[in-house]
């Protein structure tokens, strides 16, 4: 990287600070004020903010579309779209006219206070930003030729300073910022790739064929398990967030409409730019690296900043959005709701939650050294402990007991989480009976609201 590379990244880092910390939280602010940010998101506010934030991950997009090819698109874009689409259908204007601030008071609401702490600390532990703190590490590695660990206390500090003082409405302000660069240094990179070295006559000609399969080389049971996993977009907390902070139900549902148009064309940007990478760098040790890989090597100086800036924007929009869902969650939803701790506290301890999250974060990364790995983990455990008891508390008349909905979150999570441990038992790292530990916990969820549940 040249220095008029630092310089735009140097600007682009200026502008994030002074666009978040343009309003501070005031002391008078309520608990709707810091989290939802008073439900006054306009459309085009809350397309930016969703769009950026749910495509934090795009190291591990990088990774699986150099690995696998097209299949990137049915493994991490269409289960994803066709759950985002189940959300705006059956959620986000119910969401909206609940007027909750999070998860746990909808499940408060319906299944009682130890269900709702209970699925507290499932939502926690799925929100700590660990895969994308890993990102902003291995960015800093690849850029700035910094130590791991260096860019991932730097970038984690950075990220959260705004968040910090100004809430939901410095996340905002800033994802709109981070919106338009995210899509315009992919779209700069996949123009030079193609003016350089051709279309798809150059990537068939040096790419594996099983690139272009939908399975990319993975078995169906691989991809079939993304998409169970991709329901967890029923139980999304920045989905639910933006809807209770939209300014109408037809904003909250139409707004999703509109992010899965966005997504769909970021996705024909990122998987282009991933195979491409595997066309011209078919042997780099490490297929997080792709992107940053790729631009090194084909753009040329401030082209580079500017792809620079796309990474950058899409990596920070979804650590500080899910650091301050973190945090709020542990603030409102695990110590209020299980010390009953007064709203006037939410603030102080939401700051509290926001380096306690920056702290847990960490230890994921001292197990995983792949993106995609920590994605499947976590929400290979998470989803079947609450899937099922979120989306019956907002759809249908059929409910669950409290009892009933909390033994469900933790006996589901259990049940994943053994069936999960069970491939470092095994001797050749396979799950028990070569199921996927998702699987056995959402049957178990099923059957209990299923036996449990009566008509209300």
């Amino acid at each position: 990287m040249q220095f008029i590379d630092y310089s735009i990244i140097i600007v682009y880092l200026a502008l994030l600070l002074i666009l978040g910390l343009a309003k501070r939280i005031r002391k008078d602010s309520t608990a709707a004020d810091l989290i939802v940010g008073g439900r006054m998101l306009t459309l085009p506010a809350f397309v930016a903010s969703l769009v950026s934030t749910w495509y934090g991950g795009i190291l591990g997009v990088g990774e699986y579309s150099y690995n696998y090819g097209l299949s990137n698109w049915l493994a991490f874009g269409l289960p994803y779209y066709l759950a985002a689409f189940l959300f705006a259908l059956f959620l986000a204007k119910k969401a909206r006219k609940s007027e909750m601030l999070t998860i746990p008071d909808r499940l408060q609401q319906v299944y009682g206070t130890k269900a709702a702490v209970a699925g507290s600390v499932i939502i926690y532990l799925m929100t700590v930003p660990a895969a994308y703190i890993l990102m902003l590490g291995t960015l800093a590695q690849f850029l700035f030729g910094w130590n791991l660990w260096v860019g991932i206390l730097l970038g984690t500090l950075f990220s959260l300073v705004y968040v910090f003082t100004g809430g939901f409405n410095s996340v905002i302000r800033t994802d709109l910022f981070q919106f338009v660069l995210m899509f315009a240094g992919f779209a700069v990179l996949l123009i030079v790739l193609y003016l350089n070295y051709g279309g798809m006559p150059f990537l068939e000609t040096n790419l594996p064929e099983t690139h272009f399969t939908w399975h990319g080389g993975n078995s169906g049971l691989y991809i079939a398990t993304w998409y169970v996993i991709a329901l967890a977009t029923l139980i999304e907390p920045s989905f639910y967030q933006r809807c209770y902070a939209a300014k109408t139900e037809k904003v909250a549902r139409n707004g999703i409409f509109l992010s899965i148009l966005c997504w769909a064309f970021f996705d024909f940007l990122t998987t282009s730019c991933g195979m491409y990478a595997k066309a011209i760098l078919p042997d780099l040790e490490n297929a997080v690296g792709s992107y940053p890989a790729v631009a090194l090597e084909v753009l040329p100086a401030g082209l580079l900043g500017i792809f620079a800036l796309s990474l950058l924007a899409t990596v920070m929009s979804t650590v500080d959005s899910y650091s301050f869902v973190a945090a709020t969650t542990f603030s409102k939803d695990i110590v209020q709701k299980a010390f009953n701790v007064k709203h006037q506290s939410i603030t102080s301890l939401t700051r509290i939650g926001l380096l306690l999250t920056a702290t847990l974060a960490i230890i994921p990364l001292m197990l995983f050294d792949s993106v995609v790995d920590i994605w499947y983990t976590f929400g290979s455990i998470g989803t079947p402990a609450l899937l099922i008891p979120v989306f019956t508390s907002f759809v249908g008349k059929r409910k669950m007991s409290a009892t009933a909905a909390f033994y469900s979150i933790l006996s589901s999570g259990a049940v994943s989480l053994i069936w999960y441990l069970s491939q470092f038992a095994s001797g050749d790292g396979s799950y028990w009976f070569s199921v996927q530990p998702i699987f056995p916990g959402l049957v178990l969820s099923l059957l209990i609201y299923l036996i449990t549940s009566r008509e209300k």
